[in-house]
């Protein structure tokens, strides 16, 4: 049986990880460093940073606090933020990460994901998508969640996959930081129509909703930042309470 992936993710701003709710209301909370080190410690299956105001503000990603940051983690580590070209791929992929996450660079030009994974390999290519409900549908945004694409996100998930993306991470931006559990519905309808591993990410409340989670098909994995920033549940008791519901995770 696959284990499923515990994630934590730091959202970083200014070399410092913040946290808000529905993508707004950002306040500082800890150093990406020492958050980096703990979860390393903690068991954690694999570790997110995101550079969230790269492309907004139209600039490279930070890679000094990236490479401090990979310096502390032995578990995979995905990088984001400001990815537009296969330089950039090979600049994260330099200081560190195992996976790159492309979000507003493949809407902008979807043959980077073709030529990403054509280079590095599908395993390294990560498609993230930022969605919010917009008159009854689902609507990719950009830039951190401050731009409104129009494009539909259940097709947008299908045609990562077919360009070569290994992964999809679904960020829910209603459910972004409410903590009363993942967007379930959306998760089950990008699951219909993109075979691939699916991160879900937005909502994580408590360690029932990730056993709630797990019982979805296609769901490989629960990524979630304030709850496990803030200490309100330790990922190694997540992880013992989920092995104790019959959910396979490495403990």
């Amino acid at each position: 049986m696959v284990t499923k992936r515990i994630i934590p993710c730091l959202d970083v701003r200014d070399g410092r990880v913040v946290k808000g709710t529905n993508f707004t209301g950002l306040r500082d909370l800890a150093s990406p460093v020492e958050l980096a080190r703990r979860y390393n410690a903690d068991g954690a299956d694999e570790l997110v940073f995101y550079d969230i105001t790269a492309s907004a503000e139209g600039r490279a990603l930070f890679t000094d606090i990236l490479e401090q940051v990979a310096r502390q983690v032995f578990i995979p580590l995905t990088v984001g933020g400001g990815i537009n070209s296969l330089a950039d791929f090979d600049r994260v992929l330099g200081c560190g990460a195992d996976k790159v996450s492309v979000n507003s660079g493949a809407l902008k030009s979807p043959a980077l994901i073709d030529e990403a994974a054509r280079r590095y390999g599908s395993q390294c290519v990560v498609l993230s998508m930022d969605v919010k409900r917009v008159n009854g549908g689902y609507h990719v945004f950009a830039k951190g969640g401050r731009e409104d694409t129009g494009r539909d996100a259940l097709e947008w998930a299908a045609e990562g996959a077919r360009r070569g993306a290994g992964e999809l991470v679904v960020n829910s931006i209603d459910t972004d930081g409410v903590r009363r559990g993942f967007d379930l519905e959306l998760l089950d309808a990008v699951c219909t129509r993109a075979r691939l591993p699916v991160v879900a990410s937005g909502g994580a409340g408590s360690r029932e909703h990730f056993a709630e989670l797990f019982t979805h098909p296609g769901i490989d994995a629960g990524l979630a930042a304030g709850i496990f920033h803030t200490g309100l549940l330790p990922i190694p008791q997540l992880k013992a309470y989920l092995r104790g519901q019959g959910v396979e995770v490495r403990l």
